[in-house]
């Protein structure tokens, strides 16, 4: 019989009897301390429909194109990209600490023992004996994992890789809302920069009409300087918002990847805004939003590490095996006469640390509960989110509706006010003040047109819709497949 037989046995032996015991009842599904209703208070209802694209709505190919290049070359996207394939190559790492431990060697010796210290007397006299010893073994050592607590520490590794990839796929979603964002603020600074341009056009002509008339003596002077001093604070005005374009432009270029050069070009008009989407119920946005779903994993992350710390009271098996030969001449070493194995196994059973396993479990316990809150504010925030964004939907539309006829109004009553002035009805002041009028009203109206599309924006966010197939992430960044890595089912570790 060779040597590796009573090796391969008791191998044998222990994986049937790990294979049995090791098994982790994973953790329960956490409960809120909340009842969630059936629909959301605030309208619109119906299914929710994920956009995997939501800001192709608003039928801008640029912003596709602008949203598209950050998604591939954004800094904080390659971040959480590094992070996810550090949390999958920390789950093999943890895997194999519950493989065995293989390992060979070689390794010669040659020793020189003097006869005098053997006991022989005057007979040793100078006498030595020179040897040489050589081996080659194979060491196979492996903890079996009996009580499950290597595999609870494999568990909470693979649901923080999980977690990892909804991680990276809220990152996305806040990347493509930010791209449109700032794409929009963008649009929003030109159309209030091309309002300025047009209404110091305007009121430039206006000044050189005045100042003619004030020249045959038709007005009088004060006319002709109040005309200039408009058209200063318009000048100025219009170089205010020239500078907020020139920041909103820079901040786009930096989310995208690119140097800050303010060269990049965005319309200059805002896009009418579609109605609003379903949203759905409550219950289904907590399994849809990726950030909920990376704190729900987190929460079952930290049940298994709460699991293996207390598994860690219970006596430790480990199993230790070597197979070789051994010899004093090299050339011989692997004859068959120079077989040697060894077979062993040992129990450790912690009886007093000072309190350490006591005061390990009490701070995984502490990690478990702050991780809990974390999941329970997640979710709450997520919930109060869409509410808040579907409850303003039709009050940004009335209000931008509202602000559209009133700046419709004021552009009206300059005509007729600058009429009544020619004519020698009004005085000029009701000019200047109709004008500012209605460059406020325009100007507002594009600000009330800007402010939905931002509550779109954050609706869409919200609602939690799209990278679907991105779960988890662009696990494809490394050679292990995510499939193969399986989410930790969720029930109470025992």
């Amino acid at each position: 019989m060779s040597w590796g037989t009573p090796l391969l046995r008791t191998t044998v032996i222990c994986l049937a009897v790990t294979t049995a015991a090791c098994r982790v009842s994973p953790p329960a599904q956490p409960q809120l301390p909340f009842s969630l209703p059936a629909t959301f208070a605030a309208t619109p209802t119906g299914a929710f429909t994920p956009a995997e694209r939501w800001w192709t709505e608003f039928g801008d190919d640029r912003l596709n194109q602008f949203v598209e290049t950050a998604l591939l070359r954004n800094p904080g996207l390659a971040q959480a990209i590094a992070r996810a394939r550090i949390a999958e190559a920390q789950v093999r790492v943890t895997g194999a600490d519950a493989l065995p431990q293989v390992g060979i060697g070689l390794n010669s010796t040659r020793q020189r023992q003097n006869l005098s210290g053997m006991g022989l007397g005057d007979l040793a006299g100078d006498m030595a004996i020179l040897s040489n010893n050589h081996n080659a073994a194979l060491d196979i050592s492996w903890e079996l994992d009996l009580w499950g607590r290597l595999s609870a520490l494999s568990a909470s590794a693979r649901a923080d890789f999980l977690a990892s990839g909804e991680q990276l796929r809220a990152m996305r979603q806040s990347v493509a809302a930010q791209i449109t964002q700032l794409y929009f603020d963008v649009a929003h600074a030109r159309a209030q920069v091309k309002l300025s341009e047009d209404t110091v056009k305007a009121l430039d002509e206006m000044s050189r009409q005045i100042n003619n008339r004030v020249a045959v003596g038709i007005a009088s002077p004060a006319d002709g300087q109040l005309a200039e001093a408009n058209l200063g604070s318009a000048r100025a005005g219009l170089e205010q918002r020239r500078e907020a374009l020139a920041l909103n432009i820079r901040q786009l270029e930096v989310l995208m990847g690119h140097y800050p050069a303010g060269k990049v070009q965005t319309g200059d008009t805002l896009p009418e805004v579609a109605p609003a989407p379903a949203a759905g119920v409550p219950a289904e946005l907590l399994m849809r939003r990726p950030d909920v779903r990376a704190a729900e994993l987190a929460l079952i992350g930290a049940g298994y590490q709460l699991g293996a710390a207390k598994r860690s009271f219970l006596p430790s098996f480990s199993l230790t095996g070597s197979g070789g030969y051994s010899g004093s001449e090299f050339s011989e070493l692997f004859n068959s006469s120079n077989l040697v194995w060894s077979i062993g196994g040992r129990i450790v059973q912690p009886i007093f640390q000072g309190g350490r396993l006591i005061a390990q479990v009490d701070a995984v316990e502490g990690q478990r509960d702050e991780t809990l809150g974390a999941y329970v504010e997640t979710a709450l925030n997520a919930l109060a989110e869409v509410e808040s964004r579907l409850a303003v939907e039709s009050l940004l539309a009335r209000r931008e509706q509202a602000l559209d006829s009133s700046a419709t109004a004021a552009e009206e009553a300059v005509r007729v006010s600058y009429n009544r002035y020619q004519q020698g009805i009004d005085p000029f002041l009701n000019v200047l003040e109709s004008q500012q009028r209605a460059l406020d009203g325009r100007s507002a109206h594009i600000t009330a047109r800007h402010a939905r599309i931002e509550n779109r924006i954050a609706l869409h966010l919200a609602l939690g819709g799209g990278f679907e197939a991105d779960s988890p992430a662009v696990l494809a960044v490394t050679p292990v497949a995510a499939g193969s890595l399986s989410t930790p089912s969720r029930k109470e570790p025992r």
